[in-house]
């Protein structure tokens, strides 16, 4: 499965890993034999040394994967091997190209179809950046287009076109790093809007066209599917934890209050009760109880629409482009954390011109109601690239860490090493 074969238990459970810049998630799964998917495992934690989707704190970012890992392994009674792993940073760039090769009138095998792929990958000749997805997007043999799977086909020539998702070394290779030092191998690499693509999307929006925006704490990322496959994956540096600054910055309070305002009165669309409507907002460096200080809950609304109305006019230019206009369809969805802030929908609408809806994990059992909002889409989405493999180009492993210390346990061995 996927590009290196998914490393499984005793049992056949796989395991999804989504490092995330204000949470890490971990979900331990059992495929069944008609695709579908049960959680087993869950574990979670929070985010330390990630931001904006990239490492930037190995030690406190390795802690925090080796608890979340460690509660799912628990809660199944099973340790994990391998995981798949998603990537929020690195600056994906897209790139979509077509490839043909001669086939002289016989058959087309599988044999045809790696070549046509391995033509389509020695493309790729940027040394700075790490390839992520090949993805193939539709072939045609003979000028005629739109086939999905040419095996047992004839004609003369065989095309294809190819969706390339490429990334900066440097992010994924401290991703790399930074699971390899909690002794896990990685199984496959996923940009996380695909994952969450997978997770949230029917079929029916994947073949018609349809913008997925997943909303995260440190990232807005970006993927575009049309004819049931991604065409178009992409980063907006900004993201829930943007607005929680922003929040604490213009109202003098700290983060922590902030997040809990954000949480409990924020909303992206004004309404005629929020000058009323009075919230207490403690000041940093001050005693609460001795200096209350309230504002009215439009002082908070002013601060938090600025910051989503910026996130999806950058989305709604990264679109403009690339010219996904058509391709991308009438149809938006959006998941991640941040996309549970009320009036987070309306006012996607009225920007991007599209029919919203708020997406969470599908054909996923085995979730408490917790675990299963749109906050879990993209470790849910990994599970589902892991049990499905969305046509992804067969390729030699890039980095496969040593699992050392499973058998003692991976906390007790990091322990070991560091103290």
């Amino acid at each position: 499965m996927g590009r290196h074969g998914v490393n499984r238990t005793r049992t056949g459970l796989i395991a999804a890993l989504d490092v995330g810049s204000s949470k890490i998630s971990c979900f331990i799964a059992q495929a069944g034999p008609a695709g579908g998917i049960r959680v087993v495992g869950v574990g979670h934690h929070a985010s330390s040394g990630v931001r904006n989707g990239a490492i930037i704190d190995m030690e406190a970012a390795q802690a925090s994967i080796l608890t979340a890992v460690g509660a799912a392994e628990q809660m199944c009674g099973e340790r994990v091997k391998g995981v798949i792993v998603n990537l929020s940073g690195g600056s994906p760039n897209s790139r979509t190209f077509g490839v043909e090769v001669a086939i002289a009138g016989h058959e087309v095998g599988e044999s045809d179809i790696r070549r046509i792929h391995g033509h389509t990958a020695s493309h790729d000749d940027n040394q700075d950046c790490e390839l992520i997805h090949c993805i193939p997007v539709g072939y045609s043999i003979d000028g005629n287009r739109g086939i999905r799977d040419p095996r047992g086909m004839y004609g003369d020539t065989l095309g294809v076109d190819m969706h390339l998702v490429t990334a900066a070394s440097g992010a994924y290779r401290n991703l790399a790093t930074c699971v390899a030092r909690c002794h896990l191998d990685i199984d496959d690499v996923v940009v996380s809007p695909y994952a969450s693509g997978l997770a949230c999307l029917v079929e029916d929006e994947m073949d018609l066209g349809v913008t997925l925006i997943d909303m995260g704490g440190g990232t807005t990322t970006v993927a575009v599917f049309y004819d049931g496959a991604v065409v178009y994956a992409d980063v907006v540096p900004v993201g829930g934890g943007h607005v929680t600054n922003d929040i604490a910055r213009g109202l003098s309070t700290p983060l922590h209050h902030a997040e809990r305002m954000k949480t409990l009165y924020g909303s992206a669309t004004p309404s005629v009760a929020d000058e009323r409507e009075v919230i207490d907002v403690p000041l940093v460096g001050e005693d609460s109880h001795s200096n209350p200080n309230h504002v009215p809950r439009s002082m908070l609304v002013g601060i938090i629409r600025p910051r989503l109305e910026e996130t999806f006019e950058m989305v709604r230019n990264r679109l403009e482009a690339n010219g996904l206009q058509r391709l991308a369809g009438r149809r938006l969805v959006i998941t991640g954390g941040a996309s549970q802030l009320q009036g987070v929908s309306e006012l996607a609408t009225l920007i991007l011109e599209k029919q919203v809806r708020i997406g969470r994990p599908l054909r996923i059992s085995g979730l408490a109601e917790a675990t299963s909002g749109a906050a879990f889409a993209t470790c849910a989405g990994l599970l589902r690239f892991a049990v499905e493999n969305r046509g992804e180009l067969d390729e030699p492993p890039r980095i496969q860490p040593e699992a050392q210390g499973i058998r003692f346990g991976r906390f007790g061995q990091w322990l070991k090493e560091n103290f």
